[in-house]
């Protein structure tokens, strides 16, 4: 017997105010026509006054829980994705935790940046092999918002707010590539390219910060990275691009999208695509994508998904998973 870290259940959380690209128009040179083209983004979505990174996160996990048919009770741990927590600490994950009403388990913040759901997942599915935990709820949750220049027109029209949440369970498998759940990850990192993304501020500045990005450069990186770490993820699993069902990738922009689809060989009509209504959510876009996609009838039960993300560090990673 093999045990699989499967998907119990899935949902999300979008912020009820919704920015079209023409409301940038009034304070920034730019138009909905320069943004589309280049990035691929229609609208986003910004927290109000009284939403957190943790409030959205909760409501995710809770649409998840609902799905599942399960309570908070039954979670053994809480592991959040998010680079904008609502504090420096105590973490994310543990105010979701109370806020869900869990009596017992535990809970820890990931921060991977745009790669922190790939990051969680395979720390989910350590904990399920390990048998440490036997269901964990996976949360990406983020307020890009909060640090955004809004008089930088190439960054703060391209991010956007939400959470989407995984809940893992441990179930029998048989150890082939037909089992449902995680069947392989990959993760990386590389410190020395800080400066391509990142923000000014923490601890030694005192200040929150805003992010900064050297979009061309993200870009050089991107399809390269994210291309090499699914097929890496995909020979560990014992599959091929063929026998892939679904990519989900983290949605930053549309011609990343497109190029990491060309050079794993897959069709667009293959590729589960929301950056258009949520821009770029960071470490929530792929949840919310799979939860999207769930929503939509694309994704299935039995279905063969690569997933893969890469952000500030930088740090990338793919999983491969049986829906």
């Amino acid at each position: 017997m093999t045990v699989r870290a499967v998907v119990k259940g899935v949902g999300h959380y979008l912020p009820s105010r919704v920015v079209e690209n023409a409301e940038f128009e009034a304070t920034l040179d730019t138009n909905d026509e320069w943004i589309r083209s280049r990035s691929g983004i229609e609208r986003r979505h910004f927290a109000s006054e009284g939403e957190t990174t943790s409030t959205m996160a909760t409501a995710a996990a809770n649409a998840a829980l609902k799905m599942a048919g399960l309570s908070a009770d039954d979670i053994d741990a809480v592991i959040v994705a998010t680079s904008t927590a609502d504090l420096t600490f105590p973490s994310a994950a543990t105010m979701v935790q109370a806020q869900l009403g869990m009596k017992g388990g535990f809970a820890f913040d990931i921060q991977a940046v745009c790669a922190g759901f790939v990051f969680a997942l395979s720390n989910a599915n350590a904990l399920i092999l390990s048998g440490q935990a036997k269901r964990v709820m996976v949360i990406g949750s983020e307020t890009f918002s909060k640090i955004m220049d809004w008089t930088d027109r190439s960054t703060c029209v391209l991010f956007g707010d939400g959470a989407g949440a995984v809940l893992l369970e441990a179930q029998a498998g048989a150890g082939g590539t037909d089992d449902r759940g995680i069947l392989s990850t990959d993760l990386n990192s590389d410190g020395t390219h800080r400066e391509l993304l990142y923000v000014d501020g923490g601890v030694s500045t005192g200040t929150s910060g805003y992010l900064r990005m050297q979009g061309n450069q993200v870009f050089r990186h991107a399809v390269e990275k994210l291309s090499a770490t699914a097929n890496t993820a995909m020979d560990r699993a014992g599959v091929d691009s063929t026998d892939v069902d679904w990519i989900v990738p983290h949605q930053a922009n549309i011609r990343i999208i497109q190029g990491t689809a060309k050079k794993l060989g897959l069709p667009m009509d293959k590729v589960v695509v929301t950056v258009q209504d949520h821009g770029n959510t960071s470490a929530a876009s792929i949840p919310l994508a799979l939860s999207v996609g769930v929503a939509r009838g694309q994704i299935k039960q039995g279905d063969l998904l690569v997933t893969e993300a890469i952000g500030g560090g930088l740090a990338w990673g793919a999983v491969v998973l049986r829906w």
